[in-house]
């Protein structure tokens, strides 16, 4: 981060800034291979309760990491306290990581016309869609890659919608100094009730906060447990009613948010999850190397902790590892985690 912007985060005196640690790393899933562990997923988990106290935590959850996508419903929340005027499945858009179907791609050219402007005053990468059979397509059909297909164009086109609003500069809205990401940056402290420990810049180019994974699941707690018709509650209601526009069709974050009700849920890159309940349970999940076959299963495991009903869980209970074409293994959470049930897991 720019000293200038750190400083304009903190104040004169960088004294309040955590110091940066390396995170005590925990086992948190197996993969197991004909009955033997054949490999070890490390990572950490936080799980909270109704009244935010820590129920459960594995490995280190008040060390500083990037959150990846998974805070982009705080963002959305910024941007709504800012004045941004969306609502439904814009809004959902706003705090999406989509897959570049159709639909998000007209969701954020209707952003865009919204705020008068065109994809080419967005600053994110270019790139092709991430869903694998929407991305085959796209190369099938020799289309190169566009801001518009990135799977965060919805973020930024809402950025730059509410840059529009107030009067703010558009060609340096990714600055982390500049008054649309010094405004995003208070609201992650607000909710995350932690300063942020570092900045650096996301893959889609727009700046990236560090906090701690106790933070994360925070601010989701607090999302979901607002009061009606505050920024909060609009972005999880948008969110929870529109999940394939937060997502895609068959992504497992938009899967689980329909299979447990009033769930808010958002994934990111680098194996990290979050998700949350009406009443401020919530979860956080990050897996150390990355890996979405850890990640799914260890944030089913962690909502049953919490009190979800593991029945309602069973399509999220981990993948069958094959050998020569037959199950032979899963991915099975650590017994620190309580397992789900025998009757809900794969053989």
């Amino acid at each position: 981060m720019q000293e200038a912007a750190k400083a304009a985060m903190y104040g004169s005196s960088l004294a309040d800034a955590p110091a940066i640690r390396e995170p005590l790393h925990s086992p948190v899933a197996h993969l197991v291979r004909g009955g033997v562990i054949e490999g070890i997923h490390y990572g950490s988990v936080v799980v909270l309760g109704a009244g935010g106290q820590v129920e459960l935590q594995v490995g280190d959850i008040e060390a500083a990491f990037y959150p990846r996508s998974a805070l982009k419903p705080v963002q959305a929340v910024a941007m709504l306290r800012a004045g941004l005027p969306l609502d439904g499945e814009l809004l959902s858009l706003t705090a999406a990581s989509h897959s570049g179907e159709e639909r998000h791609l007209a969701g954020t050219r209707r952003i865009l016309e919204l705020a008068g402007l065109t994809e080419g005053d967005l600053r994110n990468v270019p790139d092709l869609p991430y869903d694998p059979a929407v991305r085959d397509t796209w190369i099938r059909e020799d289309r190169p890659p566009s801001r518009l297909a990135q799977n965060c164009s919805g973020k930024h086109a809402a950025m730059l919608y509410t840059c529009v609003l107030n009067g703010w500069p558009l060609g340096t809205y990714l600055d982390p100094a500049h008054p649309l990401q010094q405004a995003i940056a208070e609201i992650v402290e607000d909710l995350t009730g932690q300063h942020i420990a570092q900045v650096t810049v996301d893959g889609c180019g727009a700046p990236l906060f560090s906090i701690s994974l106790h933070g994360l699941a925070r601010a989701a707690a607090r999302i979901t447990a607002a009061a009606p018709d505050t920024p909060e509650a609009l972005v999880a209601d948008a969110m929870r009613e529109h999940a394939e526009m937060a997502s895609g069709a068959g992504r497992d974050v938009a899967e689980l948010m329909r299979a447990v009700p009033g769930l808010l849920s958002k994934d990111g890159f680098e194996g990290v999850q979050v998700a949350a309940l009406p009443d401020g349970r919530s979860v956080a999940v990050k897996i150390s190397d990355g890996a979405n076959r850890a990640r799914v299963p260890v944030t089913a495991s962690a909502l049953v902790r919490a009190g979800v009903d593991a029945s309602a869980l069973t399509g999220f209970a981990g993948e069958p590892l094959l050998g020569g074409g037959a199950p032979v293994g899963v991915v099975r959470v650590v017994r620190a985690l309580d397992p789900l049930p025998a009757r809900v897991r794969p053989a």
